[in-house]
């Protein structure tokens, strides 16, 4: 492990924290089309084969019997919880907005371990860094555009939890100790459950396929749950987390500017103020 980053690691770092800020676009414009459990199942189930075939070809065994299971399955429950709650706001408030209250999802990580790991104790660095980091959501919520805002915010903050919530399972159980691959298809597995649990609660799925729905569902399945997180992989095997982390805050900013620019949504003074509060405790945690 280097912890220098070459301008090759940089420049896929920018990518994928472009990728990832666009994803939040991707969705919205794919709900247009297929309702939000059917969609996230069917982002999760379709990534499945090219996993499959990555760890074919990489020598990855996926079955073993090492005591992970429960940890797998709360891990793949707390995944699904986060994109079905990303898919829930993104119906009813804005891709921008949904982009930045997820990035709350680390610190409630950092708040998590600090219970559950020894080792991993807040600090005052991390204390600050996460009350700097929370002072953000109030801004969004504060700043609501109609009655369904308000509802889609908090499905948005309800996925930020979700995720921490995920990074702290990982963190505590010995999906620490297996390859990053049978994490994800622990995920991918147990979200793809999220399609039949759709339709039993009666929702509509594909309801209004057109060419971009389709190019966003491919977006979301080759572009995001597949290739983004192998490349994401790859480089936490190359590099310190701490080195990293700090490249997230790019992701919302990303977010919020292609928000902006395809779907015309306004950046608002109080959204800009909750990215800088987000952006500065991600940097004040991650601070060597």
């Amino acid at each position: 492990m280097t912890a220098r980053l070459s301008p090759a690691d940089i420049a896929l770092l920018l990518l994928l924290c472009a990728s990832w800020g666009f994803a939040q676009v991707a969705m919205k414009l794919g709900g247009e089309g297929i309702s939000p459990l059917v969609q996230a199942g069917l982002r999760s189930a379709l990534a499945v084969p090219p996993l499959l075939a990555w760890c074919w070809w990489r020598g990855v065994t996926l079955v073993k019997r090492d005591g992970t299971l429960a940890a797998g399955l709360l891990c793949g429950a707390l995944f699904a919880l986060e994109f079905y709650a990303i898919f829930a706001a993104l119906e009813r408030t804005t891709a921008a907005r949904v982009g930045v209250l997820l990035y709350t999802g680390p610190f409630f990580a950092t708040l998590g371990t600090h219970f559950l790991l020894p080792d991993d104790r807040l600090t005052r660095r991390k204390l600050a860094g996460l009350l700097l980091a929370f002072c953000g959501p109030p801004l969004i919520f504060a700043d609501r555009l109609g009655g369904m805002q308000l509802a889609g915010d908090a499905l948005a903050l309800l996925a930020g939890l979700a995720w921490g919530g995920t990074i702290a399972t990982i963190k505590a159980s010995g999906l620490t100790r297996i390859a990053p691959e049978r994490t994800l298809l622990y995920q991918l597995l147990v979200s793809s459950l999220l399609i039949p649990l759709g339709f039993a609660l009666g929702e509509a799925g594909i309801f209004a396929p057109s060419a971009v729905v389709w190019w966003s569902l491919a977006y979301q399945v080759l572009g995001v749950a597949f290739a983004s997180y192998v490349a994401w992989f790859w480089l936490m095997a190359r590099h310190p987390a701490s080195r990293l982390a700090p490249f997230l805050f790019l992701t919302p900013a990303f977010g919020v500017v292609f928000a902006a620019l395809i779907l015309a949504e306004p950046i608002t003074p109080a959204l800009v103020g909750a990215l800088l509060l987000i952006g500065a405790g991600i940097w004040v945690v991650n601070r060597a």
